[in-house]
């Protein structure tokens, strides 16, 4: 029987204890190298983006650690142990949680049946009651609005289908959550709605890795970036202190990009009217 456990058991980490290390992580396809010796480090309570442009390698690194792909070279350790993901049920069954951009949620389905669709609670029949009421205290940690448990998922406005969608990769209880691009096609308030979400996952004390291309949502909630280009690590940088700046630059391979002639022409023309 599937429970939901508690926030403070949700990862049982230790703030700050390494959760996940990649080290020397390379896949290729046919000829094509898509990573190449790739390390990466997400710890309890920490949010890490990662970043790159398309092409970068960003999904096969996901797709390695939700256990699609198995890497060619290279180790993941979990919670200090060497490990191998052989499919998406190791992962789960792991600690770690996917939540693709498309959501994979069932528009016909109400919030309840989708938190715990494939892992429904049952002696002879579906226990809806233990299920609503289970679902009910996951939302409410997660300070989550909705309508109505009962509301088709098909009514509900973007932002809240993410969070649902959020909200179901928790049951099971992970250490580490795997937001695909939480944030893309959702208006300004929808996207306030998944940050916020983003922040309740740190201070239960999982591991967030964020993939995202939106660099304000990127400051709003991350603590650390990883920059991938052309399937190699391209530089790894603490928010506080990084600027936009530097990390397009480790984006797009360039010391100059529209983003830093834009910052150069507008330090330019500040000077000029002091």
């Amino acid at each position: 029987m599937t429970q939901i456990e508690p926030a403070q058991s949700a990862a049982a980490a230790v703030p700050g204890e390494a959760l996940l290390s990649l080290r020397g992580i390379s896949k290729a396809f046919g000829a094509v190298q898509a990573l190449a010796d790739v390390d990466l480090d997400v710890h309890a309570g920490e949010v890490v983006a990662l970043l790159g442009d398309n092409g970068a390698g960003k999904s096969t690194l996901v797709k390695i650690l939700s256990g699609v792909h198995p890497p060619d070279a290279g180790t993941i350790t979990f919670r200090g142990d060497v490990v191998s993901i052989g499919s998406p049920v190791a992962a789960r069954e792991l600690g770690i949680a996917t939540v693709y951009q498309d959501l994979a949620l069932c528009d016909n389905l109400d919030v309840v049946a989708n938190l715990f669709l494939g892992r429904e609670q049952t002696k002879v029949l579906l226990s809806e009651e233990v299920m609503e009421q289970q679902a009910s205290s996951l939302l409410q940690q997660l300070s989550a609005k909705l309508p109505s448990l009962r509301s088709p998922v098909a009514g509900l406005s973007g932002g809240q289908r993410q969070t649902v969608a959020i909200a179901r990769s928790l049951v099971g209880s992970p250490a580490v959550v795997i937001l695909d691009e939480p944030t893309a096609a959702l208006g300004v308030a929808q996207t306030a709605e998944v940050l916020n979400l983003i922040e309740r996952l740190r201070e239960r004390g999982h591991g967030v890795l964020l993939i995202t291309h939106n660099l304000v949502d990127v400051k709003e909630v991350a603590d650390r970036a990883v920059v991938l280009r052309l399937g190699r690590n391209n530089g790894m940088f603490d928010l506080q202190h990084a600027s936009d700046e530097q990390i397009v630059a480790a984006i797009t391979g360039a010391t100059t990009s529209a983003v830093t002639r834009r910052a150069a022409a507008k330090a330019t023309k500040a000077g000029e009217g002091e």
